[in-house]
């Protein structure tokens, strides 16, 4: 199918990217922990986390456009069984952050190339399973999309990859804008002995953020 025909499927696209845009920019924990990389460890570490955050993202995008979203909005368990997960795994991310001796909070992306490797695959990940493991993401792309969908759409999956890519374009260019200005004020507060600790107070702000967001989701009624 041609581009064009493609386009005609979707309707004000305009609005649809001033949209994504303004969500992109909403604080939550795809921002925090890109926030957190690039503060702590520099914008290389930050932009890992945001792609594997846009990773993430097109996860969501392909399981929505595959139908698998719909079965879990439609399916209690389903929903319950990722909903828990995804809250462990920021429980366990804040408390490794709170104790300050988690392994990714701890490498550095800098020195040995080897390393830095790790560090930054490590980061990706992280930021990778951050966003995929969140329920209330698959939600929110099954609710959103759509809309901009028109009703007589010839390949309503294809236009909604399409929307998704867009949105997850967008999502990663406000993310590394956001890694390199946190980075930049991380050199700044560098050069000041007394802002030294900064970074160690960072991690344990976001890491109690991870947990306190983590509760929330395991504890949190279900969106109808």
């Amino acid at each position: 199918m041609a581009l064009p025909d493609l386009l005609a499927g979707i309707q004000q696209l305009p609005l649809f990217i001033g949209a994504g845009l303004l969500l992109n920019i909403t604080p939550g924990v795809d921002m925090a922990l890109v926030v957190r990389c690039s503060a702590a460890q520099g914008f290389k570490a930050g932009a890992a986390a945001a792609l594997g955050v846009s990773a993430g993202c097109g996860v969501h995008i392909a399981a929505a456009a595959l139908g698998v979203s719909a079965v879990l909005a439609g399916s209690p368990t389903a929903f319950a069984v990722l909903r828990w997960i995804g809250a462990a795994y920021l429980v366990w991310l804040g408390l490794g952050l709170l104790r300050g001796a988690s392994a990714t909070a701890s490498a550095t992306t800098d020195g040995d190339p080897t390393q830095a490797a790790r560090a930054l695959r490590r980061l990706f990940w992280q930021g990778f399973l951050t966003n995929a493991l969140n329920p209330k993401v698959a939600l929110f792309f099954l609710a959103f999309v759509p809309q901009f969908i028109a009703a007589d759409a010839a390949r309503p999956a294809l236009a909604f990859v399409l929307l998704g890519g867009v949105f997850v374009v967008n999502s990663t260019v406000v993310n590394l804008m956001i890694a390199a200005a946190a980075s930049a004020l991380r050199q700044r507060l560098a050069q000041r002995p007394a802002m030294q600790g900064v970074g160690r107070w960072l991690n344990r702000g976001v890491g109690a953020l991870f947990v306190a967001l983590g509760l929330r989701l395991a504890l949190g009624q279900r969106a109808s």
